[in-house]
C-alpha cells in the first residue's frame, strides 16, 4: 500500500471522492469531493519531512496528534504500543505506518474514519487499523490483520488490469459501534482495500441478517504533498472540513424525512478495539 516512485516516498495527499449508498429501505446513495492525507508516520518522526501538513499547530492543512487514539500527544506511539499489545508488530520491527486520514482545514476536522496501514520494511500489508468516530464524540477502532499463511487467498490477491498489479486486501469484522441512528449496531463489516500504482481505495461495506445494507468508499489519486499546492487546494475548498459535519446531517434529515427506523445510541463497547 505505499505509494509507488520516489516522488511519493514522503507525505502525499488526494483530492479523492467518497461514495455511499444504502440500499433500504430506501435506495438512496450520494457522493462527495474529499481532501485526505497520506503520511508515513514513522519516517516523520524518525527523520521529518520536507513536505508536510502543519503538526499540532495551525495550518491551512495540519495534522494534530490528539485527534487520534486516546488523543494523546504521541498518536505514533499509541498505535505503535496497540500493535505490539495485540501480536501484530514486535518492538523492532522495522516497517512503515502510512496513516490516511482527513486532514484539518483551517484549524477544523471531523474525522469519520482514518485507517493505520502497518506495512513491512520489504513491502506487504500486516494489517489495518480502521479508527472510526461517530458524531456524538465517541471513538472505536477495528484492527484488520492480513494472516498470509492462514489466510492468503482470501485476504490477500494480486491482480493484473492493463498490465498493472492490483494489491487488494479484504478483511472483516463484527460491527459493534455505533455511527448512525439510522442503522442498528449489528451486522458485519466487509473492509476492501486496494492500490495501483499511487491510486488508492478503502471500501467498506455492510451486511446484516437480510442481506447487505450499505456501500462506501474513499478513493483518490495521491500526489506529493507540497504547501503551496494545499494552500491553492483551501482556497479553492476553504469549508471542506465543516462540510463534513454538514453533509452527514443533511443525508440524516433526509433519511428522517423518507421514515428510515431510528435507533438510539446504545452504551459504547466496553473495549476500545474490536479485533
Amino acid at each position: 500500500m505505499k505509494p509507488s516512485g520516489a516522488a511519493l516516498s514522503g507525505a502525499a495527499f488526494s483530492l479523492g471522492r467518497t461514495w455511499h449508498r444504502r440500499l433500504r429501505p430506501v435506495d438512496r446513495s450520494f457522493a462527495y469531493d474529499v481532501l485526505f492525507l497520506w503520511l508515513p508516520m514513522r519516517q516523520w518522526q524518525r527523520q521529518g519531512l520536507a513536505q508536510a501538513p502543519a503538526r499540532n499547530r495551525f495550518g491551512a492543512l495540519s495534522f494534530y496528534d490528539r485527534d487520534h487514539g486516546m488523543g494523546g500527544p504521541n498518536a505514533l506511539a499509541w498505535v505503535e504500543q496497540l500493535l505490539q499489545e495485540n501480536g501484530v508488530i514486535a518492538p523492532d520491527f522495522d516497517g512503515e505506518i502510512w496513516l490516511q486520514t482527513l486532514p484539518r482545514v483551517m484549524g477544523f476536522a471531523f474525522k469519520p474514519v482514518s485507517f493505520w496501514h502497518v506495512e513491512r520494511a520489504q513491502g506487504g500489508l500486516v494489517a489495518v487499523l480502521a479508527e472510526v468516530n461517530n458524531t456524538f464524540g465517541e471513538r472505536h477502532c477495528y484492527l484488520l490483520k492480513f494472516d498470509e499463511m492462514a489466510a492468503a487467498p482470501s485476504a490477500s490477491k494480486s491482480l493484473n488490469l492493463n498490465t498493472a498489479q492490483v494489491n487488494r486486501f479484504v478483511a472483516g469484522a463484527d460491527k459493534v459501534f455505533h455511527v448512525s441512528p439510522f442503522c442498528a449496531t449489528e451486522g458485519r463489516y466487509d473492509f476492501e482495500f486496494r492500490s495501483l500504482g499511487d491510486w488508492r481505495s478503502a471500501r467498506i461495506n455492510l451486511s446484516d441478517d437480510q442481506g447487505p445494507l450499505l456501500k462506501t468508499s474513499l478513493c483518490g489519486r495521491l500526489e506529493p504533498y507540497q504547501t503551496q499546492r494545499a494552500w491553492r487546494l483551501v482556497a479553492k475548498m476553504p469549508w471542506a472540513a465543516l462540510m463534513v459535519v454538514w453533509r452527514i446531517h443533511w443525508q440524516a434529515v433526509h433519511l428522517f424525512w423518507q421514515r428510515v427506523p431510528f435507533f438510539r445510541q446504545p452504551p459504547a463497547p466496553t473495549e476500545f478495539v474490536t479485533k
